[in-house]
């Protein structure tokens, strides 16, 4: 699995990269340079999208020494698609520097969804038939610092350095019990960024960032995880203030502290607009 992340790394800073170098490649060639771009002369960028994200939740809890069994929230308990908010907020005090926040609020309630498939939950056996409310919460915070280590008239090359912080809060509430689990921690990320002008006003932008808790670590810690996230996007400037957006985003979040453990993928497209000044 690291290896395909680390091609999928690669060829996201290639693509990217290529794009961002054809120009430079015709100015060695001493061809006339094309208009400037439009979207790269700020200090705030703004963002807002909404993300038509798949589900894919999977979670295991135990208690009072009783192992749990796998639960799928959207086969077992009949969570659904739906679409999510995304903030997003660049500051950029340099070319070359970027601080950026993200707030994600993932949040699921079903009402009175009848058990299809017995399962343990959190040390509780909840058999086939019995009506459960699933309130299931994953907001995600991400704050982080980009330097751009290649910049071309038409693009840049950068590194990512952040942290992502995933609240897991999944409450299961029937008519003879009231179940819950909480996981939350800060996990850090490396990643490579790239952006490329195809004209003057379009901007084609890849972005890979993961971690994964080393074996050795892991053991010391009592616990193990990772973070997968890519996001493949296009931005068309209306204006050096104003651009729309639209792209394909993937998450994968896993953990296991102690006897719970979880796997949370969300994939999907996403539409926005941004605004800088």
């Amino acid at each position: 699995m690291r290896m395909s992340v680390y091609r999928l790394c690669l060829i996201v800073g290639l693509t990217a990269g290529v794009v961002a170098l054809s120009p430079a490649y015709a100015f060695a060639q001493y061809r006339p340079p094309g208009p400037p771009v439009v979207g790269e002369d700020y200090h705030v960028e703004i963002g807002y999208g909404w993300w038509n994200a798949d589900p894919s939740l999977i979670v295991n809890s135990e208690a009072l020494g009783i192992l749990g069994t796998d639960v799928n929230l959207v086969d077992d308990l009949g969570i659904e698609k739906k679409r999510l908010g995304k903030l997003d907020i660049v500051l950029r005090p340099g070319r070359k520097h970027r601080f950026r926040f993200q707030y994600v609020p993932i949040h699921y309630v079903v009402d009175d969804h009848q058990v299809t498939r017995e399962f343990v939950f959190n040390g509780q056996r909840y058999n086939v038939g019995l009506p459960v409310k699933t309130d299931a919460n994953f907001e995600t915070y991400r704050i982080g610092y980009e330097f751009d280590f290649l910049q071309f008239p038409r693009g840049f090359l950068g590194a990512l350095v952040d942290v992502k912080y995933t609240n897991v809060d999944i409450s299961l509430t029937s008519p003879i019990l009231e179940e819950f689990t909480t996981a939350a921690a800060p996990i850090p990320t490396l990643g490579v960024v790239g952006r490329g002008y195809v004209t003057s006003h379009l901007a084609v932008n890849g972005e890979m960032s993961f971690f994964r808790v080393p074996e050795n670590l892991g053991e010391q810690l009592g616990g193990d995880g990772s973070y997968t996230d890519f996001d493949l996007n296009a931005t068309y400037n209306l204006t050096k203030n104003v651009g729309a957006q639209v792209g394909y985003r993937s998450v994968h979040v896993s953990y296991a502290v102690d006897n719970d453990n979880g796997s949370l993928k969300f994939k999907g497209m996403y539409f926005g607009g941004v605004v800088r000044f």
